[in-house]
């Protein structure tokens, strides 16, 4: 049964997303306010650049130490080696995805557009919600 539902039917279609010149601390308020892991930046017609998620964090938590200072642009910090997923694809072709890397959500595409973001917590609700 887990094999025919799709991506599309537990992904957040209610995308939050930055912008490459958007201050890192917004950024990392927007992650804390909204209760996600990551967010994808796109530019001024929604195309996908990259991806700003706790990891990128992490390393401007450490820049921080050594500089003595918190600052500096989504652009200079986000992941633009971006994994990305098909809405049709299905929840245990994520599962297996999600197995394979340590990324903890995928930016979902549809007919070469974003259209929402997938985490591994919608992967657990879809096998919650199979049973």
């Amino acid at each position: 049964m887990l094999a025919k539902i799709t991506i599309a039917n537990y992904m957040s279609k209610r995308l939050v997303t930055l912008t490459l010149d958007a201050g890192v601390i917004d950024a990392v308020k927007l992650l804390l306010d909204h209760k996600i892991t990551s967010a994808p930046v796109v530019d001024q017609q929604g195309r996908l650049l990259g991806m700003f998620s706790e990891k990128d964090v992490m390393r401007i938590v450490l820049e921080t130490v050594y500089n003595q200072s918190m600052s500096g642009k989504v652009g200079d910090y986000m992941s633009s080696e971006v994994i990305s997923v098909d809405a049709e694809s299905s929840i245990v072709d994520l599962a297996e995805k999600f197995q394979q890397t340590t990324v903890r959500s995928f930016p979902v595409f549809q007919d070469n557009e974003l259209v929402g973001i997938v985490s591994r917590t919608d992967v657990l609700r879809a096998l919650a919600s199979s049973h």
